[in-house]
């Protein structure tokens, strides 16, 4: 994968002119910030449920839309849409024709251009492409320092420079913790500012209120100029369903601010299975795909041609507890099957992230983040929220977990790579000069490729026990604490216009000014 931007960190350390061990170490130890280009699959998708399985899945959801319907609740403006395009209307249910919501769906773009204000950060989203981005929405924040407490604006700040100096993700995001110490009216206002100025690759936009959507949308105007974000998408936005079958006033608006301004939009069923959708696979997928449907053919109805992309957030129950639990087989199942639904469908796909339900960032949140991550990959996300960040079941975004998992995206980029065949990766020469009984440590093939040859953490310890020991025998979380000083020490924000800095500082001071402060 290609490095679009390199700088190297204050008081980075170059291969030392002694060589051996110590200047090896030394030049590992230096932090060189780079940001890998998204991701391009090469490798292939895995399909999970064979034709007949799709098929079925299709036909029980246009069933759903014509004969349950979905409710758009509170909006007349979309009920009169609805009206309009032919569907059947009663109070707030909106039962929709066999085949009209696929045939609205079918101008959506397959694929789309996310730009960044740092062009050489720009995102593609769809085709074989892979966008991450971090944790979104938490209300709680977790450190080794502070221990669990609510979220402000400045430990959103930090998230904010985390993300702009974390090599294998390529999205600042959007709600990365929900900073409590600022009105709730007001702080999209302070978030957008920091991914604005803080950081230089893509972000999100505002979905709390369609007023702020708007507010998302002037603020990129003074960022990028009115007519390039008249014509380009800007900005990625996360309109969440009220599973089940309920599309509701507050989300709607916010999709309808955004597609009349040619902005992307992320629906997605918010599904907790057997809570708001059914215990099996097959029923949550039947759900899924009539809500994404229903929800992606609205966005056409405001717009035709308004970038959208094909949601699924679904956990499963602890049928116990009733607590949603992560990583599991049942929603991986839900993952493949939704990723070949949307593929069928001709939209791009976002799901997966670092999911967990586990309070700290342990053994637990690595297994069953891992799994989720994995499953993300091979069923052919192309844009990933929560990649990383996530704790509690999202309650929680921690610093410590926001930074192991960063790191472990460097491992989705490899595998993705897929296996190199050509002459080098082929290592006949190697093969030739070891021969029988030998070995590969010192010979040419090796020496000549070592460096890149394996992906390598920068987080993980693999010292032999008595360095380990030594340094202070130090656990995961302790290392990427360490780590995420190191980064945040390094911080440089990207170059800004100061003309448009201004602009936007003044236009956040006039909004602030024209309401009062609101906490509900």
């Amino acid at each position: 994968m290609g490095d679009v931007d390199a700088r190297q960190g204050a008081g980075a350390t170059g291969r030392g002119r002694g060589g051996g061990g110590a200047a090896r170490r030394a030049a590992r130890s230096g932090i060189a910030i780079e940001t890998a280009r998204f991701i391009e699959r090469n490798i292939p998708d895995f399909e999970l449920l064979n034709a007949e399985a799709l098929e079925i899945i299709e036909e029980n959801a246009e069933r759903v839309l014509e004969e349950i319907g979905v409710s758009f609740v509170e909006n007349p403006a979309a009920l009169a849409r609805w009206r309009e395009a032919g569907a059947d209307v009663q109070g707030e249910r909106v039962r929709i024709p066999r085949g009209l919501a696929r045939k609205l769906c079918a101008t959506a773009p397959a694929r789309f251009t996310q730009h960044a204000r740092n062009p050489a950060r720009n995102v593609e989203i769809g085709g074989r492409s892979l966008v991450l981005a971090p944790v979104y929405g938490p209300p709680f924040v977790r450190d080794l320092e502070g221990g669990r407490r609510y979220a402000t604006i400045e430990d959103f700040r930090r998230f904010v420079r985390l993300g702009q100096m974390s090599k294998w993700l390529h999205h600042s995001g959007g709600t990365v913790c929900e900073p409590t110490d600022v009105a709730v009216n007001k702080r999209h206002l302070d978030m957008l500012l920091a991914h604005m100025t803080l950081s230089d690759k893509p972000f999100m936009g505002s979905v709390t209120e369609p007023s702020r959507a708007r507010d998302s949308v002037e603020m990129c105007e003074i960022l990028f100029g009115r007519d390039f974000v008249a014509s380009n998408a800007v900005m990625t936005s996360l309109i969440n369903i009220n599973s089940p079958l309920t599309f509701d006033a507050t989300m709607m608006g916010a999709l309808e601010v955004y597609a009349a301004a040619n902005q992307a939009c992320i629906v997605s069923p918010f599904i907790v299975g057997g809570a708001m959708a059914p215990v099996t696979v097959a029923g949550t997928l039947t759900q899924v795909l009539a809500e994404v449907l229903a929800g992606v053919a609205y966005s056409q109805l405001v717009r035709p041609g308004a970038p959208v992309i094909f949601g699924a957030f679904v956990t499963s129950i602890d049928m116990n507890s009733g607590a949603p639990t992560f990583g599991t087989p049942e929603a991986s199942q839900i993952l493949f099957g939704a990723g070949q639904l949307a593929r069928r469908l001709g939209l791009p796909f976002r799901s997966g992230g670092g999911l967990c339900g586990s309070k700290l960032p342990d053994a637990q949140a690595a297994y069953e983040s891992a799994n989720t991550l994995n499953t993300a990959l091979l069923a052919g996300v192309n844009f990933m929220l929560h990649a990383c960040g996530w704790l509690e079941g999202g309650l929680v975004a921690s610093v410590e977990k926001f930074v192991m998992d960063a790191d472990q995206l460097g491992a989705l980029h490899r595998m993705a790579q897929g296996v190199a065949m050509d002459p080098q990766a082929q290592a006949m020469e190697a093969l030739r000069e070891v021969g029988p009984g030998g070995h590969f440590l010192g010979c040419a093939h090796t020496q000549a490729h070592f460096r890149e040859a394996f992906w390598r953490s920068d987080v993980l310890d693999y010292k032999p026990y008595e360095t380990w020991e030594e340094e202070g025998a130090r656990d995961t979380a302790s290392l990427a604490a360490e780590r995420a000083r190191v980064l945040l020490a390094q911080y440089e924000p990207p170059s800004l216009d100061e003309g448009i800095r201004e602009g936007l500082e003044d236009y956040i001071a006039r909004r602030k000014t024209e309401m009062p402060d609101a906490f509900v």
